[in-house]
Formats: C-alpha cells, sequence, structure tokens
C-alpha cells in the first residue's frame, strides 16, 4: 500500500468537491488510480480524454506509481 497525493482540476475538482487529497492505495499506475477513483466518485471523463504528471512531470499511463508520488490528472480545458 503506498499514500499518494492526488490534485484535481476543472470538471474532476467540480465532481469530487475537492482541490487536492492523499489516499493510500495498491494502484501500480496513475490509469489503474484514475479508474478507481472514477468507480469510487463518479468521474465522468474517460481516461482518454485525460493527462497524467507524476510529480510535476507528464507521464504515460502505465509509469509506475511510488509511496509519496503526487499526481495531478488534467482534463481539457476550454479556451475563450
Amino acid at each position: 500500500m503506498k499514500t499518494i497525493t492526488v490534485k484535481y482540476f476543472a470538471i474532476l475538482r467540480e465532481q469530487r468537491g475537492l482541490a487536492e487529497e492523499s489516499l493510500s492505495t495498491e494502484a501500480a499506475d496513475a490509469q489503474s488510480l484514475y479508474n478507481a477513483l472514477q468507480t469510487a466518485h463518479g468521474f465522468t471523463l474517460p481516461v482518454d480524454r485525460l493527462r497524467a504528471a507524476v510529480n510535476g512531470e507528464f507521464r504515460s499511463w502505465p509509469a509506475p506509481l511510488k509511496d509519496g508520488d503526487e499526481v495531478v490528472f488534467i482534463p481539457p480545458v476550454a479556451g475563450g
């Protein structure tokens, strides 16, 4: 079990009702983590519409997560 900090932006922040949380997870990678959070919190965006950043760097979805990582799921942004 590892402890991960997750930051939420835009629609994910609205749907979760939080900007950030620390959680314990067995998720091996960012995609597994998002899938678990999507199920738990009813996120409506599919994983293929997001990008993942781990510790401030964009990562591929299967990149492994480690204890203490910070994960940010970045949804599409509407411009104006």
